[in-house]
């Protein structure tokens, strides 16, 4: 009977311990029921999200110039909704005043993309992916907060116009980007670019460059080698002289050294024949040059907004003094050696 005993009460265990697992595996078929449940409500939550931005995205595009342009302005977008992949067939994103605190990484899927206009925004980051847009023509991320600008862009072989002005921090860009050979358009004003950098001077289609506002105080001695360029902006800097070599850019035609340092004008750009404006206004020059007068005020207001007559009349003023100055120390030296001789 003993033996019995221990039987039964074995089985009972087994019972018991197998009802424990089937209502242990109960509970988890339910708590794996009521996750599903809840994943797929929030799949469907998302799901029907995405189409509601979707539906919002596509009420800003419109057409201009036959292009498909994303166009918002002065609403609040910190980001983009990862809805917008399904819109690639988009050539200009038109983004300004939303808030924008980042490029979302996916804009590398939009490869008919054209142009990218996100000025005035809080972007920080310009993600790598954007060097797979080849077909980009315009980078326009000015009035934002990028500090540096990613190699990869050198990958964008299409690019032609290119404005980082007004970042404020940004004071160096990759020396990789001298391979955008189609660049023409550079605007780096309101930075913190204490010379132009190299990569810059090896542009080779580099026609437009603005620079103004930055803290240059020097200007490379190979500045020559942007030999395109046919516009110059240098306005609210510290530059105190000019380089001989400014004289070798054969295409410059504008020229703006406005609010700078200068203490004088190099005679070698006498030579420039091809430089119709150029503005020192604004510059501690030590020579005090008057422009003779002329009948028609017009063409005196002409002579002082283009400034090239006031150049040739300090070119010409400083070789004067220095004939002078030249005459006065040979007169000296010529007394005092006579002086010697007796």
């Amino acid at each position: 009977m003993a033996g019995v005993a221990v039987c039964s009460g074995a089985v009972a265990s087994a019972k018991a311990l197998w009802e424990v697992r089937i209502r242990k595996h109960k509970e988890d078929l339910a708590k794996d029921r009521a996750l599903h449940d809840r994943a797929s409500v929030g799949r469907l939550a998302n799901a029907w999200e995405d189409r509601i931005a979707l539906a919002k995205l596509k009420e800003k595009v419109v057409t201009e110039e036959g292009r498909i342009v994303l166009r918002i302005e002065k609403e609040e977008w910190k980001s983009l909704p990862s809805a917008l992949v399904h819109m690639t067939n988009l050539q200009e994103w038109q983004i300004h005043r939303t808030g924008l605190l980042k490029i979302p990484r996916f804009v590398g899927k939009f490869d008919n993309l054209l142009v990218l206009d996100l000025s005035r925004n809080s972007i920080t980051e310009i993600p790598k992916e954007i060097g797979q847009l080849t077909k980009l023509r315009e980078l326009l991320i000015s009035y934002n907060k990028v500090r540096r600008v990613p190699e990869e862009l050198s990958d964008c072989e299409s690019l032609e116009k290119l404005e980082l002005a007004v970042n404020r921090d940004l004071s160096d860009l990759p020396p990789q980007l001298s391979r955008l050979k189609n660049l023409y358009h550079l605007d780096l004003s309101l930075n913190q670019f204490t010379t132009i950098p190299d990569t810059v001077l090896s542009m080779p289609a580099l026609e437009w460059l603005d620079m103004g506002a930055n803290k240059i105080q020097k200007l490379p001695e190979d500045i020559h080698r942007m030999e395109n360029l046919h516009t110059l902006w240098l306005q609210r800097n510290e530059i105190t002289c000019l380089p001989e070599t400014i004289s070798k850019m054969k295409n410059l035609g504008t020229l703006v050294l406005s609010n700078n340092k200068l203490q004088d004008i190099p005679a070698c750009m006498e030579e420039m024949e091809n430089l119709r404006f150029v503005n020192f206004r604004d510059n501690p020059l030590p020579l005090q040059v008057t422009l003779p007068p002329c009948d028609n005020p017009e063409e005196d207001e002409d002579r002082e907004m283009f400034g090239r007559e006031f150049m040739k009349a300090y070119i010409q003023e400083s070789k004067n003094k220095e004939i002078s100055y030249t005459s006065v120390l040979t007169v000296m030296i010529d007394a005092v050696e006579q002086k010697i001789c007796t």
